[in-house]
């Protein structure tokens, strides 16, 4: 079931009310961008399209949605029949997911009567704020991997299980090559990855009873967990149950906990000497970018991740920039907005961010035609296209921006264009600030 339109905050509710008891209908320009970087990211991964393009589509309030505006909120009830037949009939260009982006940039622009493109800004934000968060944080942990594989842990640990599901969407986009999330891969066509627990092998009466127990058990892709009691000693039991069995299948150790440098190292001299090169070592536990860089830049002999959610969130803002044809801003200290509906143009040079009419020869326009007049221009997109545009962008990116430790930033510049509208927008906000 969609969300429903009062997924919203009361804010909101109260200036559509004021809008539509003044038959205040025109369009209404809000931009969505992220205002700054956080210290450790040299750019950011756009994520959480397709679930705000599903919320519009189905935006509307439902009878016991309205009841509730009159009764507990003491709407009244020629507003709450207007309320009721609000549905998102406008226009939203933005930037497809997978593409990287930069601080100011827009990635969502959304055209409709303000009313309801003041309702929807909760969710909007809510989506893409969460979904880059991750996205981003996900794309580091790639590079810091340096080729190795990625799963994603995050299941256990996210806030809430939608959240989760998100997490196993997005990492995919940016490099992941599985989740141990089953319902995520299955929804969303993953490949996902489990070993066992230590309650595992805690429940057997040996460690060696309880590998041999799961060895046979799945033949083919076993993975044993090796730190429960002594981490070599478990290795070392992993490799008798594996030769003792004759184990073909895909072979793996994990390390959970310790000195993971350390641990892999011995752990790899032990398989080696046992005459299993092929069996791979897999570690996880609360490992984020900066760890996979340093055990990676230390040559762990490590062939796999497991990573958590580990992420901040993102100073990201929702801001009118024009209204019914005319440009707007707010001129707030170290919050200043530039007005007009815009585009990214991303140039040899850098990006340069500019209003949508305009044509930067060389430049390539980042944000897109998504939905018109309330229906999508095209299919739903996949995560296949997603992940082709990341690896492209990423591949064009500055070694600079990718830097896991003080990373550098790209600022965008304004176009000649978008300069000149914004001298021109600010006069007009400190005519209609004076004092009469």
């Amino acid at each position: 079931m969609p969300p429903g339109a009062l997924l919203t905050d009361l804010y909101e509710l109260n200036m559509a009310r004021s809008y539509l008891r003044r038959g205040m209908r025109q369009e209404a320009t809000f931009s969505l961008f992220v205002r700054t970087l956080p210290p450790s990211r040299g750019f950011l991964v756009s994520a959480g399209l397709e679930p705000c393009l599903e919320f519009l589509e189905s935006f509307g309030f439902t009878e016991e949605e309205l009841d509730y505006l009159e009764r507990e909120l003491g709407f009244p009830r020629d507003v709450v029949d207007a309320f009721g037949a609000l549905r998102f009939q406008g226009d939203v260009w933005a930037v497809p997911e997978g593409r990287i982006v930069h601080a100011n940039e827009p990635i969502l622009e959304i055209t409709a009567p303000i009313a309801v493109a003041q309702l929807v800004e909760p969710y909007l934000l809510n989506q893409i704020t969460f979904q880059t968060t991750i996205a981003s944080k996900a794309a580091r942990c790639a590079i810091a991997a340096e080729g190795r594989d990625l799963v994603d842990f995050s299941l256990r640990r996210t806030q809430g299980l939608e959240a989760a599901m998100t997490v196993a969407r997005v990492t995919s986009i940016v490099g992941f090559s599985a989740t141990s999330n089953v319902e995520a891969a299955r929804r969303f066509h993953l490949d996902v990855s489990g070993t066992m627990a230590h309650s595992y092998v805690e429940s057997f009466p040996t460690e060696t009873d309880a590998f041999r127990t799961f060895a046979r058990d799945f033949p083919k892709r076993t993975t044993f967990l090796v730190d429960t009691y002594d981490t070599l000693n478990g290795v070392r039991t992993a490799a008798q149950v594996i030769r003792e069995l004759g184990l073909q299948g895909e072979l793996g150790i994990r390390l959970d906990s310790g000195d993971l440098l350390e641990l892999s190292r011995g752990a790899r001299a032990i398989l080696d000497e046992a005459g299993l090169p092929r069996v791979r070592i897999f570690a996880s536990g609360g490992l984020d970018e900066l760890e996979l860089h340093r055990l990676v830049r230390a040559g762990a002999p490590i062939d796999a991740f497991g990573v958590g959610a580990d992420a901040p969130t993102l100073d990201s803002a929702y801001k009118l920039v024009e209204y019914d044809g005319r440009p707007m801003m707010k001129l707030s200290s170290q919050k200043a907005t530039a007005p007009g509906r815009k585009q990214v143009f991303r140039g040899p040079d850098g990006d340069t961010i500019g209003l949508r009419e305009e044509s930067l020869p060389g430049h390539e326009p980042l944000l897109v035609p998504v939905m018109t007049g309330g229906e999508r221009t095209g299919p739903h997109r996949t995560l296949d296209t997603a992940r082709a545009l990341f690896r492209a962008d990423l591949e064009r990116l500055p070694e600079p921006l990718k830097a896991i430790e003080s990373p550098q930033r790209l600022e965008p510049g304004f176009s000649d264009v978008l300069d000149a509208l914004t001298e021109t927008a600010r006069a007009d906000a400190l005519r209609r600030a004076a004092v009469p």
